[in-house]
């Protein structure tokens, strides 16, 4: 089953997650980056869009029917493998030698938000979907790099304010809290938008990757502290 596709226009590379929900498992994961991959051997590439071709969701986050499937069973290496696998794809994304934009076209539940805010930059279109960290009524609580590198996303008040209440945030609202970079009226304007702006880099990767290498230092060192984590299974409270 195909969770993610690969598109061009001109510079632009699009990652199309095409998986209804987009939720997160193990299969998700490693497809994911192996299309980041794809995408970074690709030297014409400028810059790279992250979308969904499901008007109604962005990502649904982590697949919990799966991960709690996982946990019954006991299959502890399986959901140890996911949780790094899923640090690969954030730290790969965070650190990517391009900028990457967010596509926000719905929802963006809990490690669908994270995903968004493992980008540089996010649009959000408004008049559908929502913006929203569930962890605190799910009871997953976050990883040390986690938060982070929502942190570098969202304004540390805003972005307690969004984990402690769980509320789900629109477009505009995100806009408010600045936590992404502008709310469209609709997916007809939050594509445009979004091209555009994508279209308007040029940078080089070198510089792009070192810059990310030194601003991101305590990124870097959150994704160390999560191994303790992940491997005692502190994911749940």
């Amino acid at each position: 089953m195909n969770r993610v596709k690969i598109e061009k226009n001109g510079t632009v590379a699009y990652l199309i997650m095409c998986n209804k929900e987009n939720k997160q498992d193990l299969d998700f994961a490693n497809q994911f980056i192996k299309a980041l991959d794809n995408i970074e051997a690709d030297k014409e590439i400028k810059t790279l869009i992250i979308t969904s071709d499901d008007e109604k969701n962005w990502s649904q986050g982590i697949n919990l029917e799966w991960l709690q499937k996982a946990y019954v069973s006991k299959d502890f290496d399986t959901i140890k493998k996911f949780l790094y696998r899923m640090n690969d794809l954030f730290k790969k994304l965070i650190f990517y030698p391009i900028p990457t934009i967010a596509e926000i076209t719905g929802h963006a539940f809990g490690n669908g938000a994270l995903l968004s805010c493992c980008c540089d930059f996010r649009f959000m279109r408004n008049d559908r979907g929502f913006f929203c960290f569930p962890e605190v009524d799910v009871r997953i609580p976050f990883l040390p790099s986690m938060i982070a590198y929502a942190k570098k996303a969202i304004p540390y008040q805003n972005f307690q304010k969004m984990v402690f209440t769980g509320k789900r945030f629109t477009a505009k609202e995100m806009e408010q809290l600045n936590g992404i970079h502008k709310a469209c009226e609709n997916l007809e304007e939050l594509k445009a938008t979004t091209l555009e702006f994508a279209k308007s880099f040029d940078k080089a990767r070198s510089i792009y990757a070192e810059l990310k290498r030194r601003m991101y230092v305590d990124i870097s060192e959150a994704f160390e502290k999560d191994k303790e984590i992940i491997e005692s299974l502190q994911i749940m409270a």
